[in-house]
């Protein structure tokens, strides 16, 4: 190759070089700042638009966990109503077993009565308190919750209403004012108890299915964030010690574009 003032091909060479580094270095030098070897569209189109679609539905799993713990908590607040109900039960049975005793006195079945129907009125009292976020399932015509089950929207989970009024129990019109009545009034509590019981079981079971669920969506939300990261985050150990390779690389492609850009002032020498 004759040499020229007019074209230095060593320089152009140790340019294009130097060039090459410089571009890579920058590359190397994004990934450390961002963390990220995919930090957009142009770094790797496909990865960072199969990585864009799985953080939707990430950030849709959590609308997801709302919906269920707003169920489980709904769910839960009726529990513990429905047990206070059957403890009221279980008190209201004492006080009718106690009427039922013939040798009663009128005062005493009177008193007995009154304890009585305090406690029907404070069954209604519970059931009517028995609400979180507007919902209730344990009013006549309840709430029967539908929390979401995945990311579409195409799944629920249903925990059905379980109405626990005294109507539905059949104890609205009990009375322990005569013998009678309190021996009716036993069969009636007994009765409503065993319901209490059945419908309170159903409850436990649906609130225990929100809280697997919801349990389940939450390691899957971590599953899908890791595999995202999988996809997208850089090695930051491997990215350093090629910053360190790249940085002398670019030292050396200086030192080389300077000893090419030299090469014409040796040709002087010739004219000498």
């Amino acid at each position: 190759m004759p040499n020229s003032v007019n074209t230095n091909v060593g320089a152009l060479v140790a340019l294009q070089n130097l060039n090459a580094t410089n571009t890579e270095l920058n590359t190397v030098q994004s990934r450390i700042n961002t963390g990220k070897k995919v930090a957009n569209a142009k770094d790797n189109g496909a990865i960072w638009a199969i990585a864009q679609n799985q953080r939707a539905t990430s950030s849709a799993l959590n609308s997801v966990k709302e919906s269920l713990q707003r169920g489980q908590s709904t769910v839960d607040v009726a529990i513990s109503a429905g047990e206070s109900v059957s403890d009221l039960l279980l008190q209201m049975k004492e006080k009718a077993l106690a009427a039922a005793d013939a040798g009663l006195d009128t005062t005493s079945r009177t008193a007995l009565n009154d304890e009585f129907k305090s406690l029907l009125g404070q069954i209604t009292k519970a059931v009517a308190n028995a609400e979180f976020n507007g919902g209730n399932l344990l009013k006549q015509g309840g709430t029967t919750i539908k929390a979401l089950a995945n990311s579409d929207a195409t799944s629920v989970i249903t925990v059905a209403a379980q109405t626990l009024t005294i109507t539905a129990l059949a104890i609205a019109t009990s009375s322990l004012n005569t013998k009678t009545l309190a021996s009716t009034a036993i069969g009636l509590v007994n009765t409503a108890i065993t319901s209490v019981s059945s419908k309170l079981s159903k409850l436990g079971t649906g609130s225990k299915a929100l809280g697997a669920h919801l349990n389940f969506v939450g390691k899957l939300q971590d599953t899908i964030d890791a595999g995202i990261g999988n996809l997208v985050d850089a090695d930051l150990a491997k990215e350093s010690a090629k910053l360190q390779a790249l940085q002398t690389k670019q030292q050396l492609g200086i030192q080389a574009l300077s000893i090419a850009n030299q090469s014409s002032s040796i040709l002087l020498g010739l004219f000498r």
